[in-house]
């Protein structure tokens, strides 16, 4: 919570303050696409050292950003759920409410489709990437600001993983997923 994904497309800049995401630990999660040591062609990224994109479509139609969060070989890695739009706005304090902008990016694929990110982003190490990177920008949050709950859209994974507080948002933000 607090980095921005910033994302460089020519000469433009598209950038936003995460708000929202999800995490995913490996092995032993039953929503992660690594449950049971599973390891493919499709979630090769997963077990990648942390900082590296592990980008896939969901629905045919939906591409879903995740960051690798584990040393190599451990798969964990976190669902980038939403972020704020910051670029080319000047920020005033921890937010920013700009009228038409706060639902360009308010779930996994609007994120993805606002920042132009599809398949060819896969692997990408965004510790050393030209075109997406994390940056620092100082916000910090105190914990009462931030909300947690169960992940979304995961009743397949049983009770007890689809119920588990592993996703966190900016508590009233106004850019985080309905």
């Amino acid at each position: 919570m607090g980095k921005f994904l910033v994302r460089k497309i020519g000469s433009k800049t598209l950038a936003g303050m995460i708000v929202e995401t999800e995490a995913y630990i490996g092995p032993q999660d039953k929503a992660s696409h690594a449950f049971g040591g599973k390891r493919t062609a499709r979630n090769q990224a997963e077990w990648m050292t942390g900082g590296h994109i592990y980008i896939y479509l969901v629905y045919g139609m939906y591409w879903q950003l995740n960051i690798s969060t584990g040393k190599e070989d451990r798969p964990e890695c976190v669902l980038i759920r939403a972020i704020q739009p910051t670029n080319g706005i000047a920020l005033k304090g921890k937010g920013v409410r700009v009228k038409g902008i706060e639902r360009a990016a308010n779930g996994p694929g609007k994120l993805c489709r606002w920042l132009k990110l599809n398949k060819s982003f896969y692997g990408e190490d965004v510790t050393k990437s030209r075109r997406i990177w994390l940056e620092e920008k100082g916000i910090k949050f105190k914990p009462s600001q931030i909300k947690k709950g169960p992940r979304i859209g995961i009743d397949y994974a049983g009770l007890f993983w689809s119920k588990k507080p592993w996703r966190f948002w900016l508590k009233d933000n106004p850019c985080v997923s309905k």
